[in-house]
């Protein structure tokens, strides 16, 4: 199977510090193991390095533009990065349209238009209620929290 790793697993396998990181790291450690096939998107990166670069009162990890260079680089050297394609958009659009997605959960929705471009089957994440009413649409996504890997 492929996966996604969402933004919210990259932010805490970065944060050795957050309760989480454990988790995060065992289920992509888990996942590795069983042969199964991890991936970031370019849209994850582009968040990534929001979170990265935000200050710690905003809920962010407070990290230098160069840290988190360095994070991303290391990210993008363990996981795949599916490509930008042309499909991604009509699929996305025909994604928010029939499920009236609005507000933030439009990045979610494109994540789930790239998972289907791309025939990756499900995504990682800690958020998985933002994905429950968008995994169903079209060929569907199995949101998967990494506490059940």
């Amino acid at each position: 199977m492929a996966y996604l790793i969402d933004t919210s697993i990259l932010g805490r396998l970065a944060n050795l510090s957050d309760a989480k990181h454990a988790v995060a790291v065992h289920a992509v450690l888990e996942l590795h193991r069983r042969g199964e096939l991890l991936h970031i998107t370019p849209q994850v990166m582009v968040e990534f390095r929001n979170f990265a670069t935000l200050p710690v009162a905003v809920n962010g990890l407070g990290l230098s533009a160069v840290d988190t260079e360095a994070l991303a680089a290391t990210f993008e050297t363990r996981f795949p990065l599916l490509s930008e394609t042309l499909d991604i958009f009509p699929e996305w659009k025909a994604l928010v349209s029939a499920l009236g997605v609005i507000g933030k959960q439009v990045h979610d929705a494109r994540l789930v238009a790239v998972c289907h471009v791309h025939a990756v089957t499900h995504v990682l994440t800690f958020n998985v209620s933002h994905f429950v009413r968008l995994a169903g649409f079209g060929s569907g996504v199995v949101a998967v929290d990494p506490a059940s890997v």
